[in-house]
């Protein structure tokens, strides 16, 4: 074997930037603050327990402290010190990892009781060159309940020149008779806008070139935790080779352009299912994970959330300038009831894609959930439709009753089925004349109008019906007569004539018919896109392209003025 195969001598940023003394941790100011006093006055406390999330600094910590505790200075005559000169015997060995009386232990190894009995058994013996026995136990919670009872009662009483130093993500594991006997510190997740400082000054060092926008995408994503992101940025420099830009980030972590967020969740909030589901696929392909999609709007909408309370969210350091302006337009835009409907909305929809045997069907189902309820009314709009008599197929009458008027009779037209015949009509009784919005109620006079205000009103089932599975026989205003297909349902002439009544406040008469009737609107609108293609097909330069290519086909007609004549050719 080569000696270049065998060469280890790099080490990972994670490593080489470790901090070696108590300035150097990043965004512990308050347990700086504490130990520095602590062991410049003298009260050090017999046992440390360090928590918080990965990669903030938890064992760092532990090993600057057993420094601070056992260095003795360049001389050999200093005693514990916030700031380890890193040149004495005892520093170097502690760096190290050889010192014999600082024992780090990994309980997620060795989680039995017989291990916590053999370190037990060690902590009478005083130490052999230190001023301390110091004991590091990284992820104490996984600790055994025999374990942490074997340790309690050396915790509680420990010999005076022992030691000890808990490091745990998981709090809640540990025992509360252990919580109790330890002098406990938090640390917190490192705040992005100092992390990317931190990441720059890093990049600085190593002479790499790195945007800013590139290591605003290591900080965001790192989430608080400063060994996440100098071993994301470790991972940055190998795969550019050169200037880290932030569409190589994007491309290493997985992630979508942020601008491609944005274009998908102003889809679907504008109820652009095709373009919503056009943008998922582009993601898609680009290789995002179905699941990073919904995390991606999960993490937008509470951005924006954030931004319609607080504006000054926009201006933090970590965010671009097409983010700010984006962030901000689409702010002013919705309101505080969409935003929150739609963060519940996907945090279900985040549960459904872990679960959901195919990721990708799962986001499609929840992008079309948020495109349908993205126009429908809030609340308090229904509960003012329902007041003004516009907006519920049934609403009850004020707390006055009307002039001349049935104190307990609706405000609105309620509907009576009857069936006879071999036809369903709907008779909804008409609503009192003196209601005072009666002028501004719609009175379609066609059944083109009378599928506008269904899709005017939100209500998408029974518009896709009328659409789709209605052959209209006969109208009137006040009367439609339709056959409906197989597929319709056998409520349809009902709910049509209640849904009429009570937005018109007249009445509409819905009935079903056994005549052949038109043909429905979807077949109507494809009829007419079949004379389209056709009409296009006889333009003589569409023409020309048809016959020199065998796969041309016509897949859209626009219309961007006058129609040309095919006979006269191109003009």
């Amino acid at each position: 074997m080569s000696p270049e195969s065998t060469d280890r001598s790099y080490r990972v940023l994670a490593r080489k930037y470790r901090p070696a003394e108590f300035s150097g941790l990043i965004g512990q100011e308050a347990l700086v603050r504490t130990l520095t006093n602590a062991i410049q006055g003298g009260r050090l406390a017999h046992a440390y327990l360090l928590t918080g999330v990965r990669g903030v600094g938890k064992t760092t910590t532990a090993r600057i402290l057993a420094r601070a505790l056992n260095c003795v200075g360049p001389d050999g005559g200093g005693g514990p010190t916030a700031t380890p000169c890193g040149e004495c015997e005892p520093c170097r060995a502690i760096a190290e990892d050889r010192h014999v009386d600082v024992l780090e232990m990994d309980a997620a190894s060795r989680t039995g009781v017989d291990d916590i009995r053999e370190l037990i058994d060690g902590v009478r013996y005083r130490p052999v060159s230190a001023r301390y026995k110091v004991y590091i136990i990284d992820e104490v919670h996984m600790l055994s309940k025999a374990a942490f009872n074997a340790l309690l009662k050396t915790l509680e009483e420990p010999p005076p020149h022992v030691t000890f130093i808990f490091a745990t993500t998981e709090t809640r594991r540990v025992p509360m008779t252990v919580l109790s006997r330890c002098q406990r510190f938090d640390l917190r997740r490192v705040d992005a806008e100092l992390l990317l400082r931190h990441l720059g000054d890093i990049a600085g060092k190593e002479e790499v070139t790195a945007s800013e926008g590139a290591l605003a995408l290591i900080a965001r994503a790192a989430d608080g935790s400063v060994r996440d992101a100098l071993s994301m940025l470790d991972q940055a420099i190998s795969h550019c080779q050169g200037e880290i830009d932030e569409a190589s980030v994007r491309d290493m972590l997985g992630l979508a352009d942020r601008a491609q967020v944005f274009d998908l969740f102003e889809a679907v909030m504008a109820g652009e299912v095709k373009a919503a589901f056009d943008e998922l696929a582009r993601q898609y392909q680009a290789g995002v994970d179905p699941l990073v999609v919904v995390q991606d709007l999960l993490e937008l909408t509470h951005w924006l959330t954030r931004v319609k309370l607080t504006p000054g969210a926009v201006k933090a350091i970590t965010v671009a300038e097409v983010e700010r302006r984006r962030g901000t337009e689409l702010a002013e835009r919705l309101s505080l009831a969409e935003l929150t409907r739609t963060w519940q909305m996907l945090l279900k929809g985040l549960e459904e894609t872990r679960t959901a045997p195919e990721p990708l069907a799962a986001v499609e189902m929840v992008l079309v959930r948020l495109a349908y309820v993205a126009d429908l009314p809030t609340p308090g709009e229904l509960v003012k439709a329902i007041r003004d008599g516009g907006g519920a197929a049934e609403a009850a009458s004020s707390s006055a009753p009307p002039p001349g008027g049935d104190g307990g009779a609706p405000a609105v037209a309620r509907a009576a089925v009857s069936s006879g015949g071999g036809e369903t009509v709907a008779h909804p009784r008409a609503a009192p004349e003196s209601a005072p919005d009666a002028d501004a109620r719609p009175r379609p006079a066609s059944f083109a109008e009378v599928v506008a205000l269904v899709e005017r009103k939100r209500e998408m089932v029974l518009l896709a019906h009328l659409r789709n599975h209605v052959h209209l026989v006969d109208f009137e205003p006040g009367r439609v007569e339709f056959r409906p297909t197989e597929a319709a349902p056998r409520t349809l002439a009902n709910e049509l004539g209640e849904k009429l009544g009570a937005w018109t406040g007249e009445r509409w008469v819905a009935v079903v018919s056994g005549e052949e009737g038109a043909p429905t609107i979807d077949e109507q609108e494809r009829a007419a896109r079949a004379r389209e293609v056709a009409e296009a097909s006889r333009h003589p330069l569409v023409a020309a392209v048809l016959e020199t290519f065998d796969d041309a086909e016509i897949i859209d007609v626009r219309r961007s003025g006058p129609s040309p004549d095919p006979g006269k050719g191109d003009s």
